[in-house]
């Protein structure tokens, strides 16, 4: 029997594809591969008695053709202000370890080339979303208002980072990655975000 844990928060997402995104509908990359950073902050969150309120998650993830056929390589990057015990959580519940959602992309990993502590920072505002790694990643997306002006939304995409939610669709106004040998700068390219919420075992 694994340990109970449940967090809950808003992610988003930047990638290189052009939107919206068609690697969430199973189908290839827009370029022929995938560069992506996905960001988390954990609102509420709990493993096993210790409190991850607060607490950011940063993943770089990157695939050479389609999402479900190559394997990724990741990074990934815990908050530095997490204590050993919820750098320990963090690390079980988004490497796969723990169950639940994260461990279903399990198999699509093919190497794990870095994991670190880092000083995150990640903002929520109305439609706009950005994180910033100093020295190593920043994303900023903007969404997109659709013809009544609320929120063009996703629903029920096959491939999703919070599947149960439906995903709006924005824009990036900047996605630059630098770490682990990857250099990626782009623009005006696929963006989502939504809240979240996984559990487990």
């Amino acid at each position: 029997m694994g340990t109970d844990w449940k967090i809950g928060g808003t992610y988003f997402e930047s990638c290189n594809c052009d939107m919206v995104c068609p690697c969430v509908f199973t189908s290839a990359p827009t370029e022929g591969d995938c560069k992506v950073l996905v960001a988390w902050h954990i609102d509420e969150g709990d493993y096993g008695g210790v409190s991850l309120d607060g607490l950011n998650v940063v993943l770089a993830a990157y695939s050479p053709g389609h999402m479900l056929e190559t394997p990724w390589q990741i990074a990934l990057y815990l908050d530095e202000s997490a204590n050993e015990a919820q750098q320990q959580a963090l690390t079980m519940i988004y490497g796969g370890q723990a169950g639940g959602h994260m461990a279903g992309f399990g198999e699509l990993i093919g190497e794990v080339v870095g994991m670190k502590s880092a000083a995150i920072e990640y903002q929520a505002n109305g439609r706009q979303r950005s994180l910033k790694i100093n020295g190593i990643a920043e994303a900023a997306i903007e969404g997109i208002p659709g013809f009544d002006g609320s929120d063009v939304v996703v629903r029920n995409h096959p491939v999703g980072i919070a599947p149960d939610h439906p995903a709006a669709v924005a824009k990036s106004e900047k996605l630059r990655y630098q770490d682990y040998g990857f250099d990626w700068e782009l623009s005006g390219k696929n963006g989502l975000y939504s809240p979240f919420a996984y559990q487990g075992p």
